[in-house]
């Protein structure tokens, strides 16, 4: 699948709005809900095992993938904020829980995520934040970036900042 260019053209994410998917231990997409393809503007079928990864708008700083996979593979929950890129160069911001599924034997699933709406004010805090992690990242790298990120951070968890940057 060819990865569009992005353009200026926003997609609205209402405050209604329930974006949820699920994803194979690799990230592949194996379901998601229709609102999901109607703000990704990709088909069912084209997107039915297609990495998430598709969806990665370039201004996402690396970091935050890193450090949501991480987090997933020890079995933790994530919270973030996820600037989409869709299939016509449009993008979408969402705030998405993501957390890992687990079979009755204890064996990994996949992965539930469950986005909604960014609030404005989460948005002028986040923009310039991953702006600024995302030049990091060109300039010194991923790991300078999470650094950068962790010392932002000061101690507390990740999860609660982004709740905290979301509810205020």
């Amino acid at each position: 699948m060819t990865r569009p260019t992005p353009t200026d053209n926003e997609r609205e994410v209402t405050p209604v709005d329930i974006v949820v998917s699920k994803a194979d231990e690799e990230g592949n997409i194996e379901y998601a809900n229709p609102i999901f393809y109607k703000l990704s503007g990709y088909s069912k079928k084209e997107l039915t095992f297609a990495p998430h990864s598709i969806l990665r708008h370039p201004d996402m700083p690396k970091v935050v993938f890193k450090y949501l996979w991480d987090e997933l593979k020890k079995g933790n929950e994530v919270n973030a904020f996820v600037k989409n890129l869709t299939k016509d160069g449009a993008f979408y911001w969402v705030y998405a829980y993501v957390r890992p599924a687990f079979n009755a034997d204890g064996t990994l699933r996949n992965y539930i995520s469950t986005r909604k709406f960014m609030s404005k004010n989460a948005r002028k805090t986040i923009e310039p934040l991953y702006k600024e992690l995302l030049a990091l990242e060109k300039s010194a790298g991923v790991e300078a970036s999470e650094q950068a990120l962790f010392k932002l951070l000061d101690g507390k968890a990740f999860n609660d900042v982004m709740d905290s940057i979301q509810n205020n």
